[in-house]
């Protein structure tokens, strides 16, 4: 593989010659900005071997790095060993950001390479500022991989299909004139947005273009004169064609794209810098007033109207129901050694597949046992994983689809004997994840400013994990949505009622073990009082916290107490699904702690 890499470095190299580049940028992103693009625009994969989702890959014409966060670094060092690529970690106090590691090997005058149809624009932007204090230029005109990518996949071709009002809880008419509304108040008339979950979201409809996301690759302008979503258009029934005009949308073929743009003037656009791409938003700002601002449709997506919170709560007993028999078969299975990292996510897929409405996974399960826990995005692969053994701690990230929601969920479990450091970070992270579970704040609070709440307890002792706290859920969309998050570094947008967030503390020590614990929570309201309103988070996930590791004499009587209280909830609400030895062995599960 590390032979094919480099060949492929070598072949990119030879393009940026033809071209006069001295360097060339290949981020992770698509022309949607996506976390997780469909194949086709998978180039930093492709260029450097790298298959975490969040990275950026450098190649100048006689070096190449890779810059990824923690969540990716033990991955990234085994991924790109013995090819040129170099491993640049991201958010630490010595990282160097890419702008500063190109100024240290350009010159005056050389030129960077980026294609400016998948790099975000706020970071384009940005990169621009920065090099131009060196003389350095970047052009955005080059997509290397259309010439070096000999087997480059197409796009996707995949039939999409309209997300029902049952479950939407909103037509797509509402949604239009609430989205515009929100533009109105930022002085725009009219909202250009690139993303696929939120374009799934305004339009009732979901595709599978992307690999464990329900969305369809489209773009779509909204004005007060007229809604057009741009779509290929084969993928269209009559039936939703027909449905989606009678909702007053305009439908044109997603390969025209580029010609409407270039003929739209004269409109105040309302624009998120963060969520669109540079070439996008400068063909729109060369003829028309541009408004920047954070998208007002995702901020409209992540407040969850009544159906679709009713939702997240059904799908929570289906999904507990699911993990619950799974963790009650793993419990049996271990000693019997035939549990591998790999087989831990057939068998939860196999599980959640029998519940009403599933879609499938939310993504790929992350089994790690052991060191590979330490490994925050860890994915086994079958025939190259470890058996799980009875002996230290197993740690599983999960989630599913289901038509009325997306889960996401972290056990983290003892499957033999423990040492006593593994107990108390344990019971570190139980404390962090059950501080911020009772947290409650004024409205208009942002994430930064309950993060505290979930690494209090680490901090005190030394401790501290680099990836963040809590990133929204979609509904029936993607398992990371945006704007909101709850992490260390600033975020502008509030957190908000309505909004759905994951709450995943964690602690990983390299080559030993790995704790996370994660739930989902729902924003709501609290109280009013004469200082103003105040909100909280219901929790939402349903399934035994595994009691075995914590060192009780670490936790205070209100953690006690709020486990305890969470433990009652997930009886009541699964045991009636199980059948007689599953509904003892939850009994056990959830026995109260003194």
């Amino acid at each position: 593989m590390s032979t094919r890499i480099n060949d492929r470095i070598d072949a990119l190299r030879n393009y940026m010659k033809t071209k006069s580049l001295n360097a060339f940028i290949v981020p992770s992103t698509d022309a949607h900005i996506s976390e997780s693009p469909p194949e086709y625009w998978e180039a930093r994969q492709w260029i450097s071997g790298f298959t975490g989702s969040a990275g950026t890959a450098v190649v100048t014409l006689d070096k190449a790095g890779l810059w990824t966060d923690s969540r990716y670094f033990l991955q990234a060092e085994n991924e790109l060993a013995g090819s040129e690529f170099v491993l640049y970690k991201e958010r630490l106090p010595d990282s160097i950001k890419i702008s500063d590691w190109l100024k240290g090997e350009l010159f005056d005058g050389d030129r960077v390479g980026i294609d400016g149809s998948v790099y975000l624009a706020k970071d384009a932007l940005e990169m621009i500022e920065k090099l131009k204090e060196d003389n350095i230029k970047v052009t955005a005109d080059f997509d290397p991989f259309e010439t070096i990518w000999q087997d480059r996949p197409p796009l996707p071709k995949n039939k999409v299909i309209e997300y029902p009002l049952e479950f939407a809880g909103e037509t797509v008419r509402s949604k239009i004139e609430k989205v515009l509304a929100e533009a109105a108040k930022h002085g725009a008339e009219s909202v250009w947005i690139s993303t696929l979950d939120t374009i799934a979201w305004l339009f009732n409809i979901r595709g599978s273009d992307v690999a464990d996301t329900p969305v369809v690759v489209a773009h779509a302008f909204i004005s007060s004169d007229m809604t057009v979503l741009f779509v290929d258009t084969d993928k269209l029934t009559l039936t939703l064609a027909e449905k989606l005009r009678s909702e007053g949308v305009f439908i044109i073929d997603y390969v025209s794209t580029g010609d409407y743009l270039a003929k739209m003037c004269n409109q105040s656009v309302c624009l998120d810098v963060a969520r669109v791409s540079y070439k996008i938003y400068t063909v729109i700002k060369e003829r028309n007033w541009v408004v920047e601002t954070t998208s007002v449709a995702d901020l409209l997506k992540s407040r969850k109207n009544e159906v679709e919170a009713n939702g997240f709560r059904s799908i929570m007993i289906r999904d507990g129901v699911a993990l619950t028999k799974f963790f009650f078969w793993l419990e049996k299975a271990v000693p019997e050694g035939i549990v591998t990292e790999y087989n831990i996510g057939l068998k939860l897929n196999e599980l959640r597949s029998a519940g009403l409405h599933s879609r499938g996974e939310s993504f790929p399960t992350i089994a790690g046992f052991g060191a590979n826990a330490a490994i925050n995005h860890y994915q086994p692969k079958e025939g190259d994983c470890l058996k799980v053994e009875q002996e230290g701690l197993l740690l599983i990230d999960s989630g599913g689809h289901y038509l009325d929601g997306t889960t996401d969920i972290t056990r983290t479990v003892a499957v033999g004997p423990l040492s006593e450091e593994m107990k108390r970070d344990y019971t570190l992270v139980l404390k962090g994840m059950i501080g911020l579970s009772q947290a409650v704040f004024p409205a208009g609070t942002r994430g930064s400013q309950i993060d505290i709440l979930a690494r209090k307890a680490m901090w005190e002792n030394g401790i501290n994990y680099l990836h963040g706290t809590g990133h929204g859920v979609g509904c029936y969309l993607n398992v990371h949505e945006g704007p909101q998050s709850i992490r260390q570094e600033e975020n502008p947008v509030a957190i908000e009622a309505g909004m759905v967030v994951s709450n995943e503390p964690g602690i990983y020590r390299d080559y030993k073990h790995g704790v996370r614990i994660e739930n989902m929570m729902l924003v709501v309201p609290a109280m009013t009082t004469d200082f103003g309103d105040f909100l909280r988070f219901e929790t939402l996930s349903l399934c035994p916290i595994d009691i075995t590791p914590i060192i009780t004499s670490m936790m205070t009587r209100d953690e006690i107490a709020w486990l305890n209280d969470y433990h009652q909830t997930v009886y009541e609400k699964i045991s009636p699904f199980l059948t007689g030895e599953e509904k003892d062995w939850l009994k056990d599960k959830t026995t109260r702690i003194n």
